[in-house]
């Protein structure tokens, strides 16, 4: 229950005064590496302000709106919130931390103009920190920069201020930047908070500490400071760029804006530029504006201001609405090139159609129209055709962004084939190159020869050690082939306790063969339902995927091999019954629960001939080819041309 502040923001009709003149609007992204608290500080903002109301039943991280983003913890897709203080109106948007994301990141950034970078106060800048912060200077926006959880026990607040200008440093040297705003980079302001506490300080506390100061006041003050007010000139003929989408039933699909120049009105005709170059004269049906979490419509919007437009049904990111007498396009949308790439086509397993929750969107049309949708609204994706009609190659920034895709088409009723995740290489000076990361992983002191084992067998490079009293922070360079499954096995030889994160560091020239699992699969070699029986003799053969009563099919996963190469099993093997009669009784036996792989996991087990049959109400790795003797003589064929 959040209870209105003495300092309450300015009434609404004051509120959209202020943001008709422009003078009192700030518009502030804020990034950061996942999970470092940008969510939980813009919760703490509102509460601030007075947004929620003094009965309002307010949930934590109220702006991550999906279900994957809860469930996830983590930031999706970039969404803006206003918060008025004071008499100043500030335009927030919350962007996701992860680079699989990336495409958010870039259109949150479009639409601000300044950032808040909000850095943990134990782990201090990480490989996504870096990604984040370098879009922001290539966008030339100031930077407020926030030290987060000073009260975490391991806090340490001057050396993560200290690792974060060398950050600075490096980007500026890196993107060339000029002298001045390099110096201004060396002066930025600092806060110290905690999003949780809800408190900051310009102050710095002692490490563990809560910052001196009981609000946000602090906060607020240094944003008014450094980050100017929209520049945009009202007076000029209208441009409005299209950054996101959004749909609502009654006005169908949603186009929301920054005002690059001019007056938007309600009912208006604009000029609507699209990407061929075409403009079309429409119409403005409604306006709506952004007051903390809900839109209300309004009359006009001013040069500067973020809002949401209807009445344009095929509208799309990266368009711009101008004045019809002067239309005049804005720049695209720019995006990094995506990196990693999934098939995706229609389930062809013989249990298609047959869970006892099945799906309902099974043909090869409907995954196709579910594909393109998805390229309306997600920039930083791309679907290309394959040799086959019913699958299609989908590429995108990683194996997140990918396997968020899949899961949102799970749970809305497809059922799926999906295919091992590979790189997308590039031929450069005749020469065939691939993607690579930078890798930060932070683990216990005991592991580290394990981890560093495991990176050199995924051809990694060692670039900087930092020992500390219990743990070793290590950055690599590795190759995004090297990374398809790391993660998994990265978590089994740490026990848990190791934090890995990486972030796309360009391409380079390709690197031979890795092999990225050292264990097979074991394999049904027919149809029917697992059995304990089964399950008990095979225990010592590997982990298993399935336990008694699961269908299974033959070529379908149901388990990894001990021994680096696949091995074929009667899973569904029941007990003989006889009637000779025995000495003793038969005992009670106890099978071990099988490990049960979500689909992320299942991606990242997938071997070169295997892939994931997606349902919505189950996930199984299975064999590319169902048949073992195609399989068999597609090996013998293998080692022959070898």
């Amino acid at each position: 229950m959040s209870t209105a502040a003495s300092t309450l923001a300015a009434p609404a009709d004051s509120a959209r005064a202020t943001r008709e003149t422009g003078a009192q609007l700030r518009n502030v992204a804020i990034v950061a590496h996942v999970d470092h608290g940008k969510t939980t500080l813009v919760d703490a903002m509102l509460r601030a302000s007075g947004a929620f109301g003094e009965r309002a039943a307010v949930v934590d991280r109220v702006m991550d709106s999906g279900d994957l983003e809860r469930e996830k913890g983590i930031t999706i897709l970039a969404k803006h919130t206003a918060i008025n203080w004071h008499g100043m109106t500030l335009n927030v948007v919350d962007t996701p931390g992860h680079a699989d994301f990336g495409g958010e990141v870039e259109r949150g950034l479009s639409m601000v103009d300044g950032v808040v970078l909000l850095v943990d106060a134990s782990e201090g800048p990480l490989p996504q920190t870096r990604f984040v912060l370098r879009k922001t200077l290539i966008a030339g926006l100031p930077v407020v920069l926030v030290v987060n959880k000073t009260d975490r026990p391991d806090a340490r607040c001057e050396e993560v201020v200290d690792e974060s200008l060398e950050l600075l440093l490096e980007l500026a040297d890196e993107l060339e930047l000029d002298e001045s705003m390099t110096a201004r980079l060396l002066d930025l302001p600092v806060v110290y908070a905690s999003g949780r506490a809800g408190r900051a300080s310009r102050n710095r506390p002692a490490d563990g500490d809560l910052p001196d100061e009981p609000g946000l006041e602090s906060l607020f003050d240094v944003i008014a400071e450094t980050v100017p007010p929209p520049a945009d000139d009202p007076n000029a003929p209208l441009q409005a760029h299209v950054t996101n989408l959004d749909a609502t039933p009654f006005l169908g699909r949603i186009a929301l804006c920054r005002v690059r120049a001019g007056v938007i009105r309600r009912g208006q005709q604009v000029g609507w530029c699209t990407a061929d170059g075409k403009v079309t004269r429409v119409k403005i049906t409604e306006l709506l504006r952004t007051e903390a979490l809900t839109r209300v419509p309004a009359e006009s919007a001013s040069a500067g201001d973020l809002v949401a437009v209807a009445g344009i049904p095929d509208v799309t990111i990266g368009d711009t609405l101008a004045d019809p007498e002067n239309p005049v396009a804005l720049p695209r949308i720019h995006v990094d090139e995506p990196a990693i790439s999934v098939t995706i086509g229609i389930n062809t397993s013989p249990l298609v159609g047959r869970d006892p929750h099945p799906g309902t969107k099974l043909t090869a049309r409907q995954v196709k129209g579910r594909l393109e949708s998805e390229l309306i609204g997600n920039v930083s994706l791309r679907v290309l055709p394959t040799e086959r009609p019913d699958a299609w190659e989908v590429q995108g920034r990683g194996e997140l962004a990918l396997a968020i895709l899949v899961e949102t088409m799970r749970r809305e009723g497809f059922e799926m084939t999906v295919g091992k995740p590979e790189v997308v290489t590039k031929v450069i000076d005749g020469k065939l190159h691939e993607p690579f990361e930078q890798l930060s992983a932070d683990v216990p002191s005991e592991h580290l020869g394990a981890v560093t084992q495991l990176l050199a067998s995924r051809k990694g490079e060692l670039s900087n050690l930092v020992h500390g009293d219990t743990r070793v922070r290590m950055d690599y360079r590795v190759p995004s082939r090297g990374l398809i499954g790391f993660r998994t096995e990265f978590l089994t030889i740490t026990r848990g306790a190791g934090i890995v994160s990486h972030v796309f560091d360009g391409y380079g020239p390709w690197v031979g063969e890795i092999n990225n699992r050292l264990r097979g699969s074991l394999i049904a070699d027919r149809s029917g339902p697992v059995t304990g029986y089964a399950v008990d003799a095979l225990s010592d053969r590997g982990v298993l995927f399935v336990g008694p009563g699961t269908i299974v099919y033959g070529g379908m996963v149901i388990g990894e091999y001990t021994r680096n190469e696949d091995l074929e099993v009667n899973i569904v093997r029941e007990k003989k019954l006889t009637n000779m009669r025995k000495s003793t009784a038969d005992e009670l036996v106890k099978l071990t629960p099988p490990t049960v792989l979500n689909l992320e996991q299942s991606l990242e087990f997938c071997a070169n001939d295997e892939c994931v049959e997606v349902t919505p109400e189950s996930v199984r790795i299975r064999k590319v080819e169902l048949d073992s003797h195609l399989r068999a003589r597609a090996r013998s064929r293998a080692r022959t041309a070898g």
